[in-house]
C-alpha cells in the first residue's frame, strides 16, 4: 500500500495560458501516462505536493493518485520547478502495472563513512543514484552501500553492489564496460611544505 496519496482532478483546459492560471491558483498541472493507456492531463494541489516532495521517498515510492474516486498507482518520472521560487511547475507520472517492469532511478545511501574517513581520508561519491529495472513489488526505496572496509585508493563499482532480489542495474545489463564507479576513498591531501630556513631568511 502506498504511503503517499494525492488527490488529482482531470483537466480539459490545456495550453500555456491554462497552466499559468492553474499555478496562480496554487495548482500544479501534471500528466499521467503509461501501462498502454491514453495520457491524462491532471491538476493537483500545489501545497500538498510541495509538502510530500520534502520526503526522499516521494521520488522512489509507488504513489497513489485519487482521480475522481479511482485510485491509480504511479511513480513520479519528472518534476519541473520554478528557477528561483519555491514552486513546482509540472509533474510527470507513469502508471504502474504490477506485471510490467519499471525503469527508474533510486538513491544510494552510503553507510559507515566515518570508518573509511579515519586519518583524514576523503570519500568521493561518483554516483548518488542507480538506474534500475524491476517489477513494482520489488522497487526499493534506496540502495545501501557499505564503505566500512573500503581502503585508500579503492573503488566500488556497480558490480560490487548487492542489489535486492529482482532488481537489475540498467548499466550493467549493457555489458562489463558499463561497470560504473560508485564510490572511492582518497588519501588526505598533503599539507603544503614548510618554507626552508633559507627561503624564510630571504
Amino acid at each position: 500500500m502506498s504511503v503517499y496519496k494525492l488527490d488529482a482532478e482531470v483537466r480539459s483546459d490545456l495550453g500555456t495560458g491554462a497552466s499559468r492560471r492553474l499555478r496562480r491558483a496554487d495548482k500544479v498541472p501534471a500528466i499521467l501516462y503509461g501501462a498502454g493507456k491514453d495520457a491524462v492531463s491532471l491538476t493537483l494541489d500545489h501545497n500538498k505536493v510541495l509538502k510530500a516532495q520534502e520526503d526522499e521517498g516521494f521520488y522512489t515510492h509507488i504513489l497513489t493518485l485519487n482521480i475522481g474516486g479511482e485510485s491509480v498507482e504511479a511513480i513520479l518520472k519528472d518534476m519541473q520547478r520554478h528557477p528561483y521560487k519555491p514552486k513546482i511547475t509540472h509533474l510527470d507520472f507513469q502508471r504502474v502495472d504490477a506485471s510490467q517492469k519499471l525503469h527508474t532511478k533510486v538513491p544510494v545511501h552510503f553507510i559507515n563513512e566515518e570508518k573509511a574517513t579515519k586519518g583524514g581520508n576523503t570519500i568521493v561519491h561518483q554516483l548518488t543514484e542507480i538506474e534500475i529495472t524491476c517489477l513494482p513489488a520489488r522497487l526499493p526505496e534506496f540502495i545501501e552501500v557499505d564503505v566500512a572496509t573500503l581502503a585508500v585508493g579503492e573503488t566500488l563499482h556497480l558490480s560490487d553492489i548487492n542489489l535486492p532480489a529482482g532488481v537489475v542495474s540498467v548499466e550493467l545489463a549493457k555489458g562489463a564496460d558499463h561497470d560504473q564507479a560508485v564510490v572511492s576513498v582518497n588519501a588526505p591531501k598533503a599539507a603544503p611544505a614548510e618554507e626552508s630556513a633559507e627561503d624564510a631568511a630571504e
